[in-house]
């Protein structure tokens, strides 16, 4: 499920539509995140007291799943572009969180496999010595 805030700025069919484009290749290449809650805030900041350019800002938070917590958080003068970091970032993010789970998994069948064999070579001095 996509949730899209919309904070100091005005609902926007077009910035939906990018927000969900986006999302939808991130789905494509990890299929689990149709399962999780994502939330994306599409924020513009700008400041009464300094002139300059609005800065929009756009989070991407996943609520739940096997991806729960994984926050990224751009931000850029072009609210399209922000958006185009955050969903970029998130994808090395994603990449990277698979990585260590499957890192993680190979350790444990190496320290598992290790166990066995120690415990296997002690049963085989025993048995030799009772020869």
């Amino acid at each position: 499920m996509i949730e899209i805030k919309f904070k100091n700025l005005e609902r926007s069919e077009m910035a939906k539509e990018a927000v969900i484009d986006r999302l939808e290749l991130l789905l494509e290449k990890f299929e689990v995140l149709r399962l999780s809650k994502i939330v994306v805030t599409l924020e513009m900041e700008n400041s009464p007291v300094q002139a300059g350019p609005d800065l929009f800002k756009v989070k991407l938070h996943i609520k739940d799943g096997k991806y729960r917590g994984l926050i990224v958080t751009k931000d850029d003068i072009n609210l399209y572009k922000a958006l185009a970091h955050v969903a970029d970032h998130m994808l090395e993010k994603l990449n990277r969180a698979g990585d260590k789970a499957r890192v993680k998994k190979r350790s444990q069948a190496r320290k598992e496999w290790k166990r066995r064999f120690e415990k296997s070579d002690d049963q085989e001095s025993l048995d030799y010595q009772a020869s």
